[in-house]
């Protein structure tokens, strides 16, 4: 008796707390105002615009093949995977068809883009939950494709590797040994993540049961990628809707239905061994041909609405393109995953904890320029 009036007494009260735009935990600089009760979540409002360069309305005063650059400082970490989207857009309202060599070198280095993009994921999850290991294992991996793309695209982040009929260059002589090599290195590292990570007591008691998305509410929210994936939505568009040389290699869409975090972790997991499968079928088979088909220096596309789709490392990019006929587009529209995805965090954080804000958001994958454009 004395307990429930005790209980009675007590008063709680709301408050207002701001994580971000600088918080640590925050990928990015995103601001989340919090309301909380406590420990207890009461709403999360994501404020956007701290980054916010204006890059579609860039788009109208540029040429398509500068289009092709501003993608890059999107999603950064997705940044051949954006230059293709871009790059097949051009080519689908051209009408021009790029040779096979082009088709599969671009499958493989998109495919090393979603290993790296996942790798740092990986590293920087384990660090927001407190194993600092993860990153420096993370990265240790991840600095063998970047050193791969600095010695064939010239750069390590973004790459500007892809071009409107095709590729700005050919592959270094290199590439093909030094990317077996990698492959031959991360399988065995895959595993290591599994024993440090995955099979962590106490990792899974942060992610199991944490930030639960239902399918419904992914397909009502319009969430893509792994995120929609871990929820049993099948949303990859390499299958769905196949693009350069995803539609001659074997593959199987990672799908869970757990839709927690963990099952979010476990899809981008999976995820990194069909990368590797994907990479193992083509890397031996790159076609001999042209690497750039014949555009005219001033690309002007015919009048009209293009788009066209791609699966980035955080789910479907994509591209919209309004022609009048002239070497600038009228408008240019990007559907970013990272944009559907915020919008659910609020859903499915009400009436957690702040510690499992923190694990939810980290298993979501956000690149903030990708989000705030």
């Amino acid at each position: 008796m004395a307990d429930q009036e005790l209980e009675t007494k007590i008063k709680t009260e709301e408050y207002f707390v701001n994580m971000g735009p600088q918080h640590p935990a925050a990928h990015g600089v995103l601001r989340l105002l919090l309301t909380i009760d406590g420990e207890i979540i009461k709403n999360v409002e994501p404020d956007l615009g701290y980054i916010h360069r204006s890059i579609e309305k860039m788009c109208e005063r540029d040429s398509y093949q500068q289009i092709v650059h501003l993608t890059d400082r999107m999603d950064y970490l997705s940044s051949n995977i954006n230059n293709e989207a871009v790059c097949l857009a051009v080519e689908k309202a051209l009408e021009i068809e790029v040779s096979d060599r082009v088709k599969v070198i671009r499958t493989i280095i998109s495919e090393l883009t979603r290993i790296a993009s996942h790798c740092l994921w990986w590293g920087v999850m384990g660090m927001d939950l407190g194993a600092l290991t993860t990153y420096f294992y993370a990265f240790r991996d991840r600095e063998y494709i970047n050193d791969i793309f600095e010695e064939t695209c010239g750069a390590r982040l973004t790459m500007n590797y892809n071009a409107p009929g095709g590729l700005m260059f050919d592959i270094h002589p290199n590439f093909v040994k030094r990317t077996k090599d990698f492959i031959k290195h991360f399988k065995t590292k895959i595993p290591e993540y599994d024993r440090l990570v995955t099979g962590n007591v106490i990792f899974q008691k942060r992610t199991k049961g944490v930030g639960v998305l239902t399918k419904e509410d992914a397909i009502s929210y319009g969430v893509t990628g792994p995120v929609a994936r871990g929820s049993g939505l099948s949303s990859d568009v390499r299958k769905l809707h196949p693009y350069s040389a995803y539609d001659r290699v074997d593959f199987k869409e990672a799908l869970l239905t757990a839709g927690d975090t963990f099952a979010r972790y476990e899809v981008r997991i999976m995820e990194l061994w069909e990368s590797i499968s994907i990479i193992e079928q083509l890397i031996d088979n790159i076609p001999e041909g042209e690497i750039k088909a014949t555009t005219k220096a001033v690309i002007k596309l015919p009048k009209g609405e293009y788009y066209q789709r791609v699966e980035a490392a955080r789910g479907e990019l994509g591209v919209y393109i309004n022609s009048t006929g002239t070497k600038n587009p009228y408008r240019v529209k990007f559907r970013s995953p990272g944009f559907s995805n915020l919008s659910v965090l609020n859903h499915i954080t009400k009436g957690s904890k702040i510690a499992d804000l923190v694990a939810t958001m980290a298993s979501f994958d956000f690149v903030i320029p990708d989000i705030d454009r």
